[in-house]
């Protein structure tokens, strides 16, 4: 049917360019769109223009927010002189959700990877290391994701970082709680007996 309507059609070719989703998924959403009333369409499309004009990388941690700078930098009562790394957004809401660091962020926006075009240039390390020139930081927490891309941004930050005298830690690694050991990887197990802690 979506071949001999083609607005349909490109709404469903829209919805398949996001991350994840699949054609059958986009053919869902299309769907629904259609099935909400031309005031809920409106302001479903209101909303994502308004997100695209109003949102933007805050301008010390660059994650993204509608103000020059973000509640989480403006906020007094944070450790100012801790900063976590990550690759996006997403992450900054995962460790949040923790309750369990009080410090400030830095957003990568990506991680370094050569075989599809991302050079250090194309990510926001040279916006961290020109925070660090404030000399009330004392640690930088590497929490960019386990992977190839991942591993190799935290080694090249941290060897920017070392020789300015501020101490560089690294997430720790291992099994997730509640997963079998038989279920788990090589890596994973390794990463869990390097890290392991006296009880």
């Amino acid at each position: 049917m979506a071949r001999n309507v083609i607005p349909l059609t490109n709404l469903i070719e829209q919805f398949e360019r996001m991350p994840g989703i699949g054609h059958k998924s986009a053919q869902k959403l299309a769907f629904y769109i259609l099935g909400m009333s031309d005031d809920e369409a409106k302001r479903f499309a209101e909303n994502i223009l308004l997100a695209k004009e109003k949102i933007h990388r805050c301008k010390v941690c660059c994650d993204l927010t509608d103000s020059d700078i973000c509640s989480i930098c403006n906020d007094d009562k944070r450790d100012h002189s801790v900063i976590c790394v990550v690759e996006s957004s997403k992450d900054v809401i995962a460790i949040e959700r923790t309750r369990e660091y009080n410090g400030l962020y830095h957003v990568l926006h990506g991680s370094i990877s050569p075989m599809n075009g991302i050079g250090p240039d194309e990510i926001t390390i040279k916006e961290l290391i020109s925070r660090l020139s404030d000399d009330n930081i004392k640690e930088i927490i590497m929490a960019t994701n386990p992977t190839v891309e991942g591993e190799a941004t935290a080694m090249y930050i941290s060897r920017l970082i070392k020789p300015m005298g501020i101490k560089v830690s690294r997430l720790a690694y291992g099994v997730p709680v509640g997963a079998d050991l038989e279920y788990a990887d090589e890596i994973t197990l390794t990463r869990a007996l390097e890290g392991r802690q006296i009880l």
